[in-house]
């Protein structure tokens, strides 16, 4: 058994002083406080939180960070930079960036990631030998990048929608299609989980499958999608762009959550990303439904997508967690922060999130929304997943403990422990340098400047 003495550390009650965090295989298995450190104490100093969850992720746009930001243009033409980046993928070559970006999340403090996962098939849209190959990639660059992960296993099955209804594929997505919701449940349903891989399922959005395809995989993935007998989590891109919501209500009457929400999509073990363009209709039938929203607002913020109502969906009663998406900056408490900085400039007033509300979205929430229910809390059973960040680096020397949220970078995180076992010690990856990592990933896929 190890024991671990944060100085100070968020539990479900609060931030308290002195707690002694006692772990025995993957669990929490005891919790005192008001304690002093003991010798054989692993001393943890400044803050420790549970373990913060990705919600959404894109791994492979890692590779965009920095080289698509000059110049005019919307969500629409970075797309193209995008597919052309994706369409150079190959197994291997995914392995490498998938696990320096995962790598890089562990530094930042995320100890679970969801992969909103639809590279799956090669260049030309054939399938691989193992129609899974890609999923596997990902599954073993989480596993040596110490995290743990949800393969969001995407169904994506047209080019578009306009007023005159469903567009063909064009040849970059070719690598996304099954054909039929019917043939990528099947596909899905050869993956195992293992214990710190789970399975999970996805619409890409209204625009990628047609209506009479949202509820077949609706209905797989409250069967288990056959990994298991249990719902798995469902993940939606929502709302994310004002074309997708004119073009859904010039074809079919009514908006995407409407159409979702009708098909049988939305429930509480569904998460909306990005559910940026809401009516009030919409913000009513997610909170009733008790769908997630997943925000990321660093990635909202660079693609001009807009401000998602993320204080009237909490409100409504839709649980909040959030996601780096394409991983513009992989940092979670800036991601965090960005939910109250974005609500008082739309409302000119301060605290609508208190910072405990907010590591909660980040770690609670987002486990849940996850599928690891057992996670992203400091209690006796739960999860032996946590991170610490530092009180005395330049950005958080003075901070309140209570208030670090508000203050802490990804570069402040000091310790990252997955089920009881060190990732991160000393603010270094336990694989060594991810910067090293990332330059010879991205070396073998990105274009010369």
């Amino acid at each position: 058994m190890t024991t671990y003495w944060a100085e100070h550390a968020q539990l479900p009650g609060g931030i308290t002083s002195g707690v002694r965090i006692a772990v025995a295989g993957d669990r929490i298995k005891a919790i005192d406080v008001r304690t002093h450190p003991r010798p054989h104490d692993v001393k943890l100093h400044g803050v420790t939180f549970p373990g913060m969850a990705n919600t959404h992720s894109h791994a492979f746009h890692r590779g965009l960070r920095g080289r698509t930001h000059a110049g005019n243009g919307d969500f629409w033409t970075w797309r193209e930079r995008m597919y052309a980046l994706m369409t150079r993928l190959q197994p291997d070559t995914y392995l490498d960036l998938a696990r320096a970006t995962f790598a890089e999340m562990a530094l930042a403090g995320f100890t679970a990631v969801g992969e909103f996962h639809y590279v799956h098939h090669q260049a030309d849209g054939r399938p691989y030998a193992d129609p899974n190959e890609m999923g596997h990639a990902l599954r073993q660059a989480a596993a040596d990048a110490g995290v743990r992960l949800t393969l969001l296993d995407t169904c994506y099955l047209t080019g578009g929608l306009d007023g005159s209804g469903y567009l063909p594929l064009d040849p970059a997505q070719r690598r996304f299609d099954d054909g039929s919701a019917e043939a990528w449940a099947s596909r899905v349903s050869q993956l195992r989980e293992g214990p710190e891989f789970r399975v999970g399922a996805a619409i890409h959005s209204v625009r990628a499958v047609p209506r009479d395809q949202l509820g077949v995989v609706a209905q797989a993935a409250g069967s288990g999608c056959g990994v298991h007998r249990a719902p798995v989590p469902l993940h939606v891109h929502l709302s994310e762009q004002l074309a997708e919501n004119a073009a859904t209500v010039a074809c079919y009457g009514r908006t995407p959550t409407q159409l979702l929400h009708e098909e049988g999509v939305l429930g509480p073990t569904t998460t909306a990303v990005h559910a940026t363009h809401l009516t009030d209709d919409d913000i009513r039938l997610l909170g009733e439904t008790r769908t997630g929203a997943c925000f990321c607002p660093l990635t909202e913020r660079d693609l001009a997508d807009g401000i998602g109502p993320a204080h009237d969906l909490h409100r409504a009663g839709a649980p909040l967690s959030i996601g780096t998406d394409q991983h513009v900056s992989i940092d979670p408490w800036a991601e965090l922060r960005s939910l109250e900085m974005h609500e008082r400039l739309m409302t000119n007033e301060r605290g609508r999130f208190d910072p405990g509300e907010l590591a909660a979205f980040g770690a609670r929430n987002g486990y849940a929304a996850l599928g690891w229910d057992d996670g992203g809390r400091l209690e006796v059973g739960a999860l032996a997943d946590l991170c610490t960040v530092r009180l005395d680096s330049v950005r958080t020397v003075g901070a309140k403990p209570a208030q670090v949220v508000f203050a802490a970078t990804a570069g402040d995180v000091d310790t990252v422990v997955v089920g009881g076992r060190p990732v991160v010690e000393g603010g270094r990856h336990r694989l060594g340098s991810v910067a090293l990592m990332l330059r010879t990933a991205l070396d073998s896929l990105l274009e010369e400047a």
